[in-house]
């Protein structure tokens, strides 16, 4: 029976399969596998980087019509070794993709779906096989060009929670505190796990505040996981603030591979107070992509967990279910 609320999505029974597959001479990346055997493919990108999956990332999609598989990233997650930076790129992670999509016999996913991160993995993955996707729908979107990453050398959200950002500047020494950025990511890479998870959890700390429109304290309960604070804390000041996801600025906004998935059908859906991922990004990129929707959502910031976006999310699944 499938049972359904606007803003809670669909309640789905536990995984009918999971595993781990190599990737690489290093890397075991972990999937599951979700509602109808033989349904729509669809494949759940999560955010981070470094974030992971969990059995409430199906929420989105019908259960008797979709078949949804979850990912976890390399060294994220229960993907195998944890918070490995080695062979761990952009590019492996679509790979990796591709990999899992004939590892399951897909022939084409019906759906490709990015949030945060998991957007422009998303989108880059889709631009390199246009011909695998059948349609694409991303959440607070993000391209990882400079300008939606620092305002005046610090990140967007700094402006709208300057208290916040003070905290997480003061918490390095005063001799590391013009250049923060690189000051954490050598705590966090430090061999020191007093160090490495002290740093991680501030730095989450600081990016848990950020995510939702009203203050949401449940969200901090992460941070008691030092684990899930480290990887988290770690991919992201690795993937975005060091290499800027090895992707040249705006590159995935470029004409030409914008081109590449014009005739792709798919939905946009942003907070319109998303202090994460700045909403102009949206809107250009459903400027340069003619199949696509743009929904905004009044009462929302940059999580998933919102309710009109968890609402918005679920109906536009409901509805790309039927091209």
């Amino acid at each position: 029976m499938t049972e359904q609320s606007p803003a809670a999505g669909y309640t789905h029974e536990a995984a009918y399969d999971s595993g781990h597959l190599k990737v690489g001479s290093i890397h075991e990346i972990y999937y599951e596998q979700y509602g109808k055997k033989d349904g729509l493919p669809v494949i759940f990108l999560h955010g981070g980087p470094g974030g992971s999956t969990n059995p409430g990332c199906s929420k989105f999609f019908n259960p008797a019509v979709y078949r949804v598989v979850l990912m976890d990233q390399r060294g994220a997650g229960k993907s195998r070794p944890r918070h490995e930076l080695k062979e761990n790129t952009t590019q492996h992670l679509s790979d990796d993709i591709e990999r899992l999509r004939e590892h399951l016999g897909i022939g084409k996913w019906h759906m490709v779906f990015g949030g945060s991160w998991g957007s422009t993995l998303g989108l880059f993955y889709t631009q390199a096989h246009p011909e695998k996707v059948g349609s694409l729908v991303l959440r607070g979107v993000f391209t990882v060009r400079r300008s939606e990453l620092l305002c005046g050398g610090k990140p967007v959200a700094a402006l709208f929670f300057p208290q916040q950002w003070e905290q997480f500047v003061n918490f390095l020494p005063e001799n590391e505190r013009a250049d923060p950025m690189n000051a954490y990511y050598a705590r966090l890479t430090s061999e020191d796990r007093e160090v490495s998870y002290a740093a991680a959890r501030e730095w989450n700390r600081y990016d848990l505040c950020c995510g939702t429109l009203k203050p949401d304290i449940g969200a901090l309960t992460e941070l008691d996981d030092p684990e899930w604070n480290l990887t988290h804390a770690l991919f992201e000041a690795h993937y975005l603030f060091q290499y800027g996801a090895w992707l040249q600025d705006g590159e995935l906004l470029f004409p030409a591979n914008m081109e590449k998935i014009k005739d792709i059908p798919g939905a946009i859906v942003q907070g319109r107070y998303d202090m994460v991922c700045p909403p102009v990004t949206a809107w250009e990129v459903h400027k340069a992509w003619p199949k696509s929707s743009l929904h905004w959502i009044g009462d929302a910031g940059h999580s998933t967990s919102e309710p009109g976006t968890t609402a918005k999310l679920t109906q536009v699944c409901d509805e790309l279910a039927k091209l």
